[in-house]
């Protein structure tokens, strides 16, 4: 993707989507950590579903470890990898409650050192939560970065870096809800809607002859 089309590429997905935001269900900061940390390898749909029998019982760390390793894990059940989840998230509990008074940090070093937080979590927490411009690369941010050349990298890391110095500045803050919704509904993994995309003509990706994008 060429530098000047970035500006157009953005534009267009903001146009269609003013005002992004994660389609993970919270109401609190700690409820954000706790849906992102569970959402690892899982689906938002399963985590909101989860978390809506979770949080009106347990929605601070003080009473997520008041539930316990087993009543915790009843919730989390339909959540791939739930009893290492359940684990984490107890353990990110006992550290919020004894170091910082129960509420969660506003800085990646912090959250990083949290149980089962890695850095994408904790940028879409710095994100989402506090507005921050950071870029939390997950696997669609991934596949939509290198298949438009908007940020291209063999690593997560990689793509990070360039998309950090590639968006500019007045879309960063929203940039990772729209590309995580553009790879999520459009640009997918196995059968790209390039019939349907409206930032096509900034993208790098040539369909196949035989996808009905070659119709256009």
């Amino acid at each position: 993707m060429k530098s000047a089309q970035i500006d157009t590429f953005f534009t267009t997905l903001k146009a269609a989507n003013p005002m992004p935001v994660t389609e993970l269900a919270y109401t609190s900061v700690f409820e954000l950590l706790t849906a992102v940390l569970l959402s690892a390898q899982a689906t938002d749909v399963s985590v909101n579903k989860a978390t809506r029998q979770l949080f009106p019982v347990a929605n601070t760390p003080q009473k997520i470890l008041a539930l316990g390793l087993d009543r915790l894990e009843s919730y989390l059940k339909t959540i791939g990898l739930y009893r290492s989840k359940a684990k984490h998230l107890l353990l990110t509990c006992q550290i919020l409650v004894e170091q910082h008074d129960g509420k969660v940090p506003r800085t990646r070093e912090a959250l990083q050192a949290l149980p089962g937080v890695g850095r994408k979590t904790a940028n879409v927490v710095l994100n989402s939560a506090y507005g921050e411009a950071v870029m939390a690369v997950d696997t669609h941010i991934f596949r939509v970065s290198n298949r438009t050349g908007l940020a291209v990298g063999k690593t997560v890391d990689e793509v990070e870096a360039g998309l950090m110095k590639r968006v500019p500045a007045k879309y960063l803050v929203d940039a990772h809800h729209w590309l995580i919704l553009h790879g999520r509904y459009v640009c997918q993994a196995r059968t790209p809607q390039c019939w349907q995309c409206g930032v096509r003509d900034c993208c790098d990706f040539k369909p196949k002859s035989d996808s009905p994008a070659s119709s256009l």
